[in-house]
């Protein structure tokens, strides 16, 4: 997808989204191979100002415009990603199994919230409402997790 489509697209989502005017944001893109992920956000709260950044390089997924919704919908829950944070921070102690625990389970559940979420959106809003399937192609599939299974005592 072209680049200048990929910004109409960010500006779009970030109205329907209610970010803007509220904080200042912009979209960078990278272009480095090297790169694993396929966004990302930088937040500076004090300024009320982010950045998106969108893999153009090597994304992992083939929907862009989901993966802008996505990382909108992680700037949204932003505060709450923070409070929950700072609460397990200073409620367990660090590296103790409670504390791992808490950020493995606040943390899945956010991921998978910010997903069904985005996919909603999407779904309703999106110029391309095809889903992508980038991250399930390098899965195992049930039958060769069985295989592995079956030589347990």
């Amino acid at each position: 997808m072209e680049k200048e489509k990929l910004n109409e697209l960010f500006e779009k989502w970030c109205k329907k989204l209610r970010i803007v005017p509220a904080w200042d944001v912009k979209l960078e893109f990278v272009d480095d191979p090297e790169w694993r992920k396929t966004g990302d956000f930088k937040i500076d709260c004090d300024d009320r100002k982010a950045i998106l950044l969108l893999n153009t390089g090597n994304p992992k997924q083939e929907n862009l415009e989901e993966v802008i919704v996505h990382e909108l919908m992680h700037f949204k829950m932003y505060p709450l990603d923070q409070v929950t944070e700072s609460l397990i921070m200073n409620t367990f102690e660090e590296g103790s199994a409670a504390s791992n625990f808490a950020y493995q389970q606040f943390f899945c559940a956010l991921e998978q919230t910010v997903e069904e979420m985005a996919k909603c959106f999407l779904l309703e809003f999106g110029e391309n409402k095809n889903l992508s399937y980038g991250r399930c192609s390098g899965m195992k599939s049930f039958d060769e997790l069985y295989e592995g299974l079956k030589n347990i005592d």
